[in-house]
């Protein structure tokens, strides 16, 4: 089975880019043989539709089932037309995410774990830049990354579904940073 993954670098033992449309590569495995081929990711300057285009991409590339951080709706809503699974919140590295996969550990999802524009920074959000100042957040606070600011919007969410959703942004962030902690490891002994 063919699938990609939104990574840092163009290897296996890249981390996973928590960004998909705007992650700076993609990296396609066969899950059979570990066989991989990256590809930098040309969408990261667009103005804005760089989930579109990144999905667009990966489903021209044949992938079968995608594999990230973080996924809006355009990108999921343009995936899942084409067929393509999708699997989102992970972290750690390329290889991890995809020997997680073959082993069963993953769930696929149709729904968007963050707002369209999160990966551009600007508006208002929690300017979740990943230490990139490109966050967007999921549009409660005043912004925190490139671009042009709005003003803050009101969450449309109750109290409770708020609350489970920054559990799992903190769940995320804390993969995110283990997975950046591995690599800083594995960069000092090599």
């Amino acid at each position: 089975m063919k699938i990609v993954v939104s990574a840092t670098d163009k290897d296996l033992d890249a981390a996973i880019d928590p960004r998909f449309g705007r992650c700076a590569y993609f990296v396609f495995v066969d899950t059979e043989d570990m066989a991989f081929e990256a590809f930098d990711n040309e969408n990261v300057a667009l103005g804005g539709g760089a989930g579109i285009q990144a999905a667009q991409f990966v489903a021209s590339k044949g992938a079968e089932v995608a594999i990230t951080g973080n996924m809006g709706p355009n990108a999921m809503q343009t995936l899942s037309a084409a067929g393509v699974k999708v699997i989102v919140g992970q972290g750690g590295t390329v290889r991890e995410a995809v020997t997680r996969f073959r082993e069963g550990e993953l769930k696929t999802t149709a729904e968007a774990n963050v707002a369209d524009h999160y990966g551009m920074g600007g508006g208002a959000g929690l300017g979740r830049g990943m230490g990139r100042g490109m966050g967007r957040g999921m549009g409660r606070g005043m912004g925190g990354g490139m671009g042009a600011s709005g003003p803050p919007q009101a969450s449309p969410l109750s109290k409770e579904e708020e609350l489970k959703r920054l559990k799992e942004q903190a769940k995320e962030l804390k993969e995110q940073i283990q997975a950046v902690e591995s690599q800083i490891k594995n960069m000092e002994k090599g």
